[in-house]
């Protein structure tokens, strides 16, 4: 019939028009690339996939990590009615028709009903409390996608009646076989198309993790790297040969730089450029250039490197070269390193960005990491000595006969709360190791430790 006809050309058609990113969706899970710890035997999802168990989760990550590609390969094998809501639009009303409509499903045919919901955090509590009979009473099986923290963005009931998976971003191998399949299979590029590695190179540092954007870069790349033809069947020459047909259209990373507006940053990770741009990094907050460290903070980012490793150094430093002088330089340096951890680039690159400009404008000391050098270069060479017999462990039987604990001076008891008793072994009771400067906050520590170190001494020497 040509009404037929028309139907399977046009659903072709609209097939065509689907992003790369779409059309290379995988079918199963042994086509599912990364998420190892999530598919393996015996796993929640190989469960709910294979033996069709009645479950509910929540599937927790960054963008293009598979959430919705792991509930569309759900939806594909299992044996229920498969129904998508989005958070963004659905309502209330929505959530309870779905559900009014899985009980009657359940009740008249036995047919039970997989319901995933994308952007779940986006629900209100009383959408989500909509949804607590049917995930309770088994209703429906539920999958939840999220790119936010499930203990910040879902109600506790709902969370503690599903399986909580947390969805990683992909590694460079993961994502370059992504691209390495898109290229190849008929859905995708079909072998128009090759990647040069230097385009493969920039390509994965720009997707950054993330399977949805290497595929949408390549599609834009592949668009201005221009149209390819499609190469005809193998066939023998007249000499006999087999030829191969139309050579594909390489993509370069001057055709990936023009379809992302994105330079290709020179920067090898493991070479030279790595050690020299995160020194310069370093030695900027040290300095006290924000301007210089934040170019170095966009350039590393920008280049892909693990925005964990950034977040390191930065603690680091706000100890090595801030420490006393500003103590809050730390405080703040360990909540962007939570925050890479908890909201992930390309966001968290605002925390660092406050982080390291904090570093960079506070008052500089080196005394910290000076003093604990001090003490380990001590210990390490053996000046060590033993611990004072009013400082040893006195609450077990037969230490009182030792003089352990004997002639102690609680802190508390003494005006300031310090007490005038000697606290490091006799070879090292003169020894200084913490010795603060004049900088900001440690002048004044400064002062205080003076002060301690008045009344400490005021109890002597204990032979």
């Amino acid at each position: 019939m040509p009404e037929t006809l028309f139907d399977d050309a046009g659903a072709e058609a609209a097939r065509g028009q689907e992003p790369l990113a779409v059309r290379m969706r995988p079918r199963t899970l042994d086509e599912v690339v990364g998420q190892r710890h999530l598919l393996g035997r015996g796993s929640p999802l190989r469960r709910l996939v294979e033996d069709d168990a009645p479950m509910s989760v929540f599937l927790w990550g960054p963008p293009g990590t598979g959430k919705t590609t792991l509930a569309t390969v759900v939806s594909r094998v299992t044996q229920r009615r498969f129904v998508e809501l989005s958070a963004v639009n659905a309502g209330v009303k929505d959530v309870r028709a779905v559900v009014d409509e899985a009980r009657r499903r359940m009740g008249m045919h036995g047919t039970r009903t997989l319901l995933f919901v994308d952007e779940v955090h986006r629900f209100n509590k009383t959408q989500q409390d909509a949804l607590l009979p049917a995930v309770e009473n088994r209703w429906v099986s539920f999958i939840g996608a999220t790119t936010e923290n499930p203990f910040f963005s879902v109600v506790s009931p709902l969370l503690s009646r599903s399986l909580l998976l947390s969805l990683e971003s992909l590694d460079e191998d993961d994502v370059r076989a992504l691209v390495d399949r898109a290229l190849t299979d008929e859905r995708g590029l079909d072998g128009r198309y090759a990647l040069s590695p230097e385009g493969a190179d920039h390509l994965v540092r720009l997707a950054g993790g993330d399977g949805r954007r290497s595929l949408t870069y390549l599609e834009a790349a592949a668009l201005v790297a221009g149209p390819a033809l499609r190469p005809p069947p193998p066939s023998d020459d007249a000499s006999g040969a087999v030829s191969s047909g139309a050579e594909p259209v390489t993509i370069t990373a001057e055709h990936v730089e023009r379809a992302v507006d994105r330079h290709a940053v020179r920067y090898d990770r493991s070479g030279d450029q790595h050690y020299d741009v995160v020194s310069a990094f370093i030695k900027s907050m040290r300095g006290s250039d924000p301007d210089a460290a934040l170019h170095y903070l966009a350039r590393m980012i920008e280049a892909g490197e693990d925005p964990r490793f950034i977040a390191r150094r930065v603690v680091v430093h706000a100890s090595e070269d801030v420490g006393m002088a500003d103590p809050t330089a730390l405080q703040t340096a360990v909540a962007a390193a939570q925050a890479v951890e908890l909201i992930g680039m390309p966001e968290a690159r605002i925390n660092l960005a406050q982080a390291v400009i904090h570093i960079s404008l506070a008052p500089k000391s080196n005394a910290v990491i000076s003093a604990i050098d001090a003490a380990t270069a001590d210990v390490r060479a053996g000046r060590t000595g033993s611990v004072p017999a009013h400082l040893r462990d006195g609450h077990y039987r037969g230490a009182a006969e030792l003089g352990h604990g004997k002639g102690y001076r609680y802190a508390h008891d003494f005006p300031g709360g310090v007490a005038p008793q000697q606290h490091a072994p006799d070879d090292l009771v003169d020894r200084e190791y913490y010795r603060p400067t004049q900088h900001g906050a440690e002048r004044r520590f400064s002062e205080v430790l003076q002060r301690i170190k008045d009344v400490l001494r005021g109890g002597g020497r204990r032979d």
